[in-house]
């Protein structure tokens, strides 16, 4: 019989709790660790939504990449979408965990997703964790120069982006730095690092004045971070997992 805490296993020895940045949540959000667990229901939000289709496929387990809890709920009833989403949960025995900055900052995590679909080799973090093999965002290399034209469609096709936010090109792209989610702030250091390229899911405006000639990118905070789901999904092996057919981004483009 799979218990949760046999999942929680699986997902913490590629990325432990200790990894995630200290204003985080990453963790069992809601459940019991001696619940057992049928099947999982890999995803990247908590939505009532998300909620209901774990539901629907008999999954007693729904393990997403942004947690559902940031802070401590006041009362449990259903208010807020969060506590709609415990109070739904705990009546259906689904229990949730979130691999967040723990998944972000791991050796062939959410960054290395990303760094894998852009084929970039030469890897090293843009902003390593003091005494562990993590950091925050990724610097590496193409394989050759592309023109940055011709970067921002290969960004473009491989995320599926509508609507492509980007600073003004101004050289041929071989070093690129990243970050999933909202990685504006790595951006001086990869600048430091010599990037010709960042790319991340959210960039402040006032950031595109201070760029220095380095090509920013902007993805989408969902567009950056999609593929989480195939990965949480490759992570747990010890019980079937389903992925989400949901489409969770908040925000619609015309």
């Amino acid at each position: 019989m799979t218990k949760v805490k046999d999942v929680i296993k699986e997902i913490e020895a590629v990325a432990p709790v200790y990894y995630q940045d200290e204003w985080d949540n990453s963790g069992l959000q809601v459940g019991f660790l001696e619940d057992e667990v049928k099947g999982v229901l890999a995803c990247l939000d908590i939505t009532e939504a998300i909620v209901d289709e774990a539901i629907q496929k008999g999954c007693s387990m729904i393990v997403s990449h942004h947690p559902l809890l940031f802070h401590a709920l006041k009362q449990v009833s259903d208010s807020t979408y969060q506590q709609r989403c415990v109070t739904k949960s705990i009546k259906a025995g689904i229990a949730i965990y979130s691999a967040h900055t723990s998944l972000d900052n791991a050796p062939g995590g959410v960054n290395y997703k990303i760094a894998e679909l852009l084929k970039l080799k030469n890897l090293h973090w843009l902003e390593p964790k003091e005494g562990m093999d993590a950091g925050s965002g990724l610097i590496g290399e193409l394989n050759e120069p592309l023109e940055a034209e011709a970067f921002l469609k290969q960004l473009k096709d491989t995320f599926k982006i509508e609507s492509l936010r980007h600073s003004e090109p101004t050289k041929p792209i071989h070093k690129v730095a990243l970050c999933g989610g909202a990685g504006a702030f790595l951006m001086q250091t990869a600048l430091e690092k010599g990037a010709d390229a960042f790319i991340t899911g959210e960039i402040h405006y006032h950031d595109y004045f201070d760029n220095d000639g380095m090509l920013l990118a902007e993805l989408g905070h969902y567009q950056s971070e999609q593929f989480t789901i195939d990965l949480l999904a490759e992570t747990i092996k010890c019980v079937p997992v389903t992925k989400t057919t949901i489409n969770t981004n908040p925000i619609l483009y015309k």
